[in-house]
């Protein structure tokens, strides 16, 4: 009996594993480019809103909408769903207060060789431009497409043109919808012809390469709605472009906006028996921003010394609740595609290495 005892002890965790893996059916992956870490774990940034460069002379709007006397109460101004929600039903992981590490593999530090990380778990070093070619690399979602009871059932939305680049759309077979193109196919819904109607006409202050978030959410939304994919990638881009510029409020408002939109995701599937406890969020970015030299706030790349340190948050059926994680660890942005995949009980395999999965969500 002892002996019986003691296997049964050995086995239990790779059980109670490997029923977590089956709870899980679909996945969305969301990434918000560019969105800082410190706004995530600290809230708004008095130093940077009291800036007059990044404020546009308007520092009482910045304070009015976001301002608490502590960081928990700032957060969860900002960032209320992932706060109250996933921050109780989740894990948020990157919080370099408590040693508690993720950072970018790629040396480069922006958004394709990031967005070739996540996907590919591979940081290629000649991945290094924003204009590169399309993605020679297998990426995660391709390769979940593939998998039986998957084919057909996974597609991305994304605000900037270049993912069709990124995910190969010509060679990988998966619907991207990127930027400025139009949503339904050939035969639109009228839903998704008045969002085609209202994208064509809009207004384009980051020109043709990008549209306005609020567009690719509700194309994303509209296809989640109809179509039921198991496997759905959305990238809004705003956080990136209003930080660029420099204006920290349209920052923050991106990011709470972005929040809000999580937070309509998480309502439907959990209103949807196709998606009810059956499905998966992870939530991320491509590269961090400075901070150690404050004014850096607005830029990334290999120039800026903390722009690789970013951070992720997971929730799902079968994972457990851990919240806020402190627990000092160094994890990489290189190891997102393969927890993809282990999210959905699959192991992620092409021509390329791919880094392993993240087990700490597990455990």
């Amino acid at each position: 009996m002892k002996k019986i005892f003691i296997s049964l002890a050995f086995l239990l965790p790779l059980i109670i594993n490997a029923q977590q893996k089956k709870v899980i059916e679909n996945i969305l992956v969301i990434t918000t480019d560019g969105f800082r870490w410190q706004e995530v774990f600290k809230g708004m940034d008095p130093s940077i809103a009291n800036d007059g460069l990044f404020n546009g002379g308007d520092s009482l709007s910045i304070y009015k909408k976001y301002w608490a006397t502590t960081e928990t109460e700032r957060r969860q101004k900002l960032l209320p769903f992932i706060w109250n929600t996933i921050g109780t039903g989740g894990q948020i992981y990157g919080n370099r207060m408590f040693g508690n590490k993720v950072d970018n593999a790629n040396k480069y530090k922006f958004s394709y060789p990031g967005y070739n990380e996540i996907f590919t778990g591979f940081p290629d070093t000649l991945v290094n431009s924003n204009d590169y070619p399309p993605n020679p690399h297998i990426n995660v979602l391709e390769y979940i497409n593939r998998q039986p009871g998957y084919q057909g059932k996974v597609a991305a939305f994304t605000a900037w043109e270049a993912f069709n680049r990124i995910l190969n759309e010509e060679r990988s077979g998966i619907p991207v919808v990127a930027a400025f193109d139009a949503t339904g196919g050939n035969n639109p819904s009228p839903r998704e012809q008045l969002l085609n109607d209202l994208l064509k006409d809009s207004y384009k202050p980051f020109h043709e390469s990008e549209c306005l978030d609020l567009f690719t959410h509700y194309a994303a939304l509209e296809y989640l709605k109809n179509k039921k994919p198991k496997a759905l990638y959305i990238s809004y881009g705003e956080t990136d472009e209003f930080a660029h510029a420099g204006r920290y409020l349209d920052y923050l408002n991106s990011a709470h906006q972005f929040d809000q939109w999580l937070k309509d995701l998480w309502n439907y599937i959990q209103s949807d028996p196709t998606y009810k406890n059956k499905t998966a969020l992870l939530i991320t970015v491509d590269h961090g921003r400075g901070d150690k030299i404050k004014k850096e706030w607005t830029s990334h790349g290999e120039a800026v010394a903390d722009a690789h340190e970013i951070w992720f948050a997971v929730m799902g059926p079968g994972l457990p609740a851990k919240g806020e994680v402190k627990t000092p660890m160094q994890l990489y942005q290189k190891q997102f595609a393969q927890t993809i995949a282990s999210l959905l009980g699959m192991k992620f395999t092409a021509a390329h290495s791919i880094a392993e999965s993240i087990s700490e969500i597990y455990k």
